[in-house]
């Protein structure tokens, strides 16, 4: 059976008017707030928390593990997955929901992602605005520094003998050290998220560490346990205190707020330049 899932990169399909749309990701949430058309999304994820009116609309479950029950239950004449999804958009297909499959991880997905929602939810107008503010955002990194190695670790790690997961390649974080014209430490064809022990990090010896930690003070840490040890390691990071926290919760989150996160990254540039 051939599949009607339509992907946003070969998407070329006239606007067309949905008043139920079910968001099974924050990142596409966030953009359909964005494009203005939260007020018809009529289910997203437990993880939906931004703007926080998403938190009002009906739950169909996780990120990963969204319920098929509950989805067609609100009857949605649109919904939008990600393309870790697949096998349930698949599902949704067979059951006559139109299903959008969308690739959300760099910085050219991003945008791809916003047009091609815009252009089908008839608000082009608004994506290409978005999309080019991100751009604007972009070229206001160039500059500052050049050839530095960041390293991005991912989470709340206060014991470093322990393996810590940081940003790898074919993701919108290095899509943005290298729009800066800086480089990613951590060098590799592995996509997404690798875990590294200690012994690899102080070989790498990064120049600038952003410690990724969005949910930082739900979970209680602070700033200074964070980056007290990665501190004390013999690394040029260390010795020039360029270890820094972001803890804003959009940078986890790729979607147009990913400006928000670009412009914290500079701040965190400037000050490793000093």
């Amino acid at each position: 059976m051939l599949l009607r899932l339509l992907f946003i990169a070969f998407l070329a399909l006239p606007a067309w008017s949905y008043d139920r749309i079910v968001a099974l990701s924050p990142s596409v949430n966030e953009i359909l707030f964005a494009l203005g058309e939260g007020e018809k999304i009529v289910g997203n994820t437990a993880y939906c928390r931004y703007p926080p009116q998403s938190e009002k609309i009906a739950k169909v479950g996780g990120f990963f593990t969204p319920s098929l029950e509950k989805i067609v239950a609100l009857k949605p004449d649109l919904v939008v997955v990600q393309e870790n999804n697949a096998p349930l958009a698949e599902k949704l297909e067979r059951l006559g929901i139109k299903t959008v499959l969308v690739k959300i991880d760099t910085l050219a997905s991003i945008r791809k992602t916003l047009l091609g929602l815009g252009t089908l939810l008839g608000k082009k107008e608004k994506a290409s605005a978005l999309v080019a503010k991100i751009d604007r955002s972009v070229q206001s990194l160039k500059g500052i520094t050049r050839k530095k190695k960041i390293l991005i670790p991912i989470g709340y790690n206060t014991d470093l003998s322990k393996e810590v997961f940081v940003a790898g390649q074919n993701l919108y974080f290095d899509d943005i050290i290298e729009a800066s014209g800086n480089v990613n430490a951590f060098q590799s064809t592995q996509k997404g998220q690798p875990a590294l022990t200690l012994e690899k990090i102080l070989a790498l010896n990064p120049d600038v560490v952003i410690i990724l930690a969005p949910l930082m003070k739900e979970k209680k840490f602070t700033e200074e346990q964070l980056k007290a040890p990665w501190l004390k390691l013999p690394i040029n990071a260390a010795r020039t205190k360029s270890v820094f926290v972001e803890s804003g919760e959009y940078a986890g989150i790729p979607s147009d707020r990913i400006v928000y996160f670009i412009d914290d990254f500079k701040g965190f540039l400037r000050e490793s330049a000093r």
